[in-house]
């Protein structure tokens, strides 16, 4: 009984694994609007009725999708950061971006999904899809600002940013964790973001393909004028 009932276990496991990989797919070929569960049981030689044994509506599935995607991105450049030496920014920042783009080109539709066109008519729950991955992604990049300010604050002594021109939902995961970031760091945070995730989509959706050969090269060219711009010495 107990062998049948693992048997069981270890199949579904399988099945709702495979679900989510043809879902993904199935968004990478045909965009957003291709996940349906019509779609995928027909794909897998399913009926639509099986599939919602295992999820029980579209939103469902993509709240799962979304969740465990965001949550691996977080873990790896959360785990890029820490292995970083603290003492020497430059490399924590270079460090912490190629983690991002390294896990975006291994996970492509994965990237997609969290940080491509929306999905048509996805209603995520209360508290949004990942809640506690995206706070974590969320104040990494606000790490990087902190990381860099003590070498960068004297280049921002003319900002004009005030604590109104940010989005309350931001500043209440940034400020807790990073009390001594002024409005001026913040606004550089995302500053720091766009440089990284700009060159990073270019390359997923294949907008440098007729551009460049070393995309890679241009990333850490990309990297390194950032770092110089904030006037951050490499300690190695």
């Amino acid at each position: 009984m107990g062998s049948t009932g693992g048997r069981r276990e270890r199949l579904r496991a399988e099945t709702t694994a495979e679900i989510k990989q043809v879902s993904l797919r199935l968004m990478a070929s045909g965009g957003p609007d291709a996940i349906t569960l019509r779609a995928i049981a027909r794909e897998m030689g399913m009926t639509a009725n099986a599939i919602y044994g295992y999820f029980a509506t579209r939103d469902d599935l993509v709240t799962t999708l979304i969740n465990e995607v965001y949550t691996a991105l977080a873990d790896a450049v959360d785990t890029a950061w820490a292995n970083a030496p603290a003492a020497d920014p430059a490399h924590r920042i270079q460090t912490w971006a190629r983690a991002f783009r390294d896990w975006a080109l291994a996970n492509p539709e994965g990237f997609r999904l969290i940080y491509g066109d929306p999905v048509p008519g996805y209603q995520a729950p209360e508290g949004g899809a990942a809640p506690d991955a995206a706070h974590r992604v969320c104040t990494g990049i606000a790490a990087l600002a902190d990381a860099a300010w003590p070498h960068a604050e004297h280049l921002y002594a003319d900002s004009d940013f005030q604590w109104p021109d940010f989005d309350g939902g931001l500043l209440s995961k940034v400020r807790p964790a990073f009390p001594d970031l002024p409005p001026a760091g913040v606004a550089l945070a995302l500053r720091i973001w766009g440089h990284l995730h700009g060159l990073v989509s270019l390359e997923i959706y294949g907008h440098l393909q007729t551009q460049t050969i070393s995309p890679g090269k241009l990333f850490q060219e990309e990297l390194t004028q950032l770092v110089r711009s904030l006037g951050i010495k490499s300690e190695g």
